[in-house]
């Protein structure tokens, strides 16, 4: 496999226990260059923990997270996450920090400084005016600071964007905007993505590969088509009922 087609993630028997409970139970799958997959399930079925072995937040109990074909464990941290965009359900603002310096964060951490153009840049980028650069965090909306939440994890021009639960906490109608302003920014930037929801319609709308995750395993792994067409087995079809019987219910209303 040359560097062009080389999977920009792949989980080797990866594994994590907490305790007695198997959190991830031998996961082995690889994520092609480009791809937009989104990780779904039930809580506690695994989702966050499998997508934290990635930049190393979790550390696995066995197996091995590759990133771009070598070993996470391997990898000096900084460096790792410096390649990795990791937007969560919390934003993590630094609330004594502008908008501008949050954005900075992490190439400031590696010695390298962000001129005002690239985040008035990475602010347009997310739909915000670049004139919020000198406003602090509780000034914003919740969908700005999820915004600045998204404009952060661009700042180091990341091959890899992770994101938990992203827009969990947000209106439904600041939900949608973003997540598909998020979905055209993957395809601008060429970036591969794994997003954990566990908003089935989110999934099904945004992704392009679905995994579905229950007790620490995959089972299912289909296109959204797929799954709308009944395939994936039992768990992945209860979950893909949901706004199905949704959307039958409010054309029901329609009438």
């Amino acid at each position: 496999m040359n560097h062009a087609q080389q999977a920009p993630l792949e989980f080797r028997d990866l594994r994590k226990r907490y305790g007695a409970t198997p959190a991830v139970a031998g996961i082995s799958l690889a994520i092609a260059p480009g791809a937009f997959v989104a990780l779904v399930g039930a809580s506690g079925s695994g989702k966050s923990t499998l997508l934290k072995t990635v930049n190393r937040l979790v550390e696995p109990s066995g197996g091995t997270v590759l990133f771009e074909g070598a070993d996470v464990a391997g990898l000096p941290l900084a460096a790792l996450r410096r390649r990795i965009g990791y937007v969560f359900q919390s934003v993590g603002l630094f609330p004594h920090m502008s908008v501008a310096e949050n954005i900075a964060i992490g190439p400031r951490l590696v010695g390298e400084r962000l001129p005002a153009s690239r985040i008035a840049e990475l602010l347009e980028l997310v739909d915000l005016d670049p004139a919020m650069a000198p406003r602090m965090p509780d000034e914003l909306s919740g969908g700005q600071r999820q915004r600045v939440g998204v404009a952060r994890a661009l700042a180091s021009e990341p091959q890899l964007l992770l994101m938990d639960e992203p827009f969990g906490a947000l209106d439904p109608v600041t939900r949608d905007a973003l997540g598909q302003r998020v979905r055209k920014l993957h395809a601008e930037l060429g970036l591969t993505t794994v997003m954990v929801t566990h908003d089935m319609a989110e999934a099904l709308l945004l992704a392009d590969r679905i995994l579905v995750m229950d007790g620490g395993r995959i089972v299912a792994d289909e296109t959204p088509h797929a799954l709308l067409d009944g395939a994936g087995g039992e768990i992945a079809q209860a979950l893909v009922s949901v706004p199905r019987g949704q959307a039958d219910r409010l054309a029901e209303l329609a009438r």
